[in-house]
Order: structure tokens, then sequence, then C-alpha cells
């Protein structure tokens, strides 16, 4: 059976267009697509220190950060969103801190108070240890 190269490259241009339609869009700086609720408070070649501020409700869509340590203001109850659909919540508490690798998700404020933290964004490769056992 013989197949035309007009056929073939219908069906290329078809898949093409199937998956450019249904793939994620890549994810954003948060400060891009969020910047109501995020803020650049300090930053240089090291790091980047964000000021978060979520009013009840507030959703940040996806974005992206690069490996991150959080510095929780105020008591929270958040809904994560990952790329792939799955959701967590997460209820940090004031005066603590989180580590976070590198991570793209969407978040929203699904507490009845505003939440606050201090995001400090690493710019370099984390260096992970090699175990010698």
């Amino acid at each position: 059976m013989k197949i035309s190269r007009a056929m073939i490259a219908a069906t290329l241009l078809t898949a093409s267009a199937v998956y450019a339609a249904t793939r994620p869009a890549p994810a954003q700086d948060v400060i891009k697509v969020a910047g109501d609720s995020h803020s650049v408070i300090f930053e240089n070649d090291q790091v980047r220190v964000l000021a978060v501020h979520f009013k009840p409700g507030q959703v940040a869509p996806m974005h992206s950060h690069p490996a991150n340590v959080s510095y929780f203001l105020t008591d929270g109850k958040l809904k994560i969103t990952l790329p792939d659909g799955k959701v967590i919540e997460r209820s940090p508490k004031a005066g603590t801190a989180g580590w976070s690798d590198a991570t793209t998700h969407a978040a929203e404020n699904i507490g009845t108070a505003d939440f606050q933290q201090v995001q400090v964004e690493l710019k370099f490769p984390v260096a992970r240890a090699v175990s010698t056992n």
C-alpha cells in the first residue's frame, strides 16, 4: 500500500497540533504571573528574596521556583496544585521555616486569613551530598 507524502504531512501536522493544544503551558516566573501576591524585596547574583502575601481565596497561577527556603510569618492553609493535577494541602505555622527543591505549581490560600511568608530563592545549583557508604 502506497502512502502519499501529502497523507504523511497531514498526519504529522495533525499530531503536532494536538500536542501543542494539550501539553501543559511552560511555567513562568511567579513575579510575572502573580505580581499581586509576590514581590521582590532583595536580589543579587546569589539569591532572590520574595515577600509573599495571599489574601483568602487568592491564587498564584502555575509558576516555577528554584530551590528555596521559606520563613512563614503567619499560619496558613494552602492548596498546592502540581502540573500533573495532583493537589497537596499544606498548613504552615508562623515562626517556622521550610526547604523546597525546585518546583512548579499553582498555589491558593484556602484559609480564612491573610497568609504571609518570606521566600529566599537560590540562584545557583544546589549541591547534593553523596553517601560514601
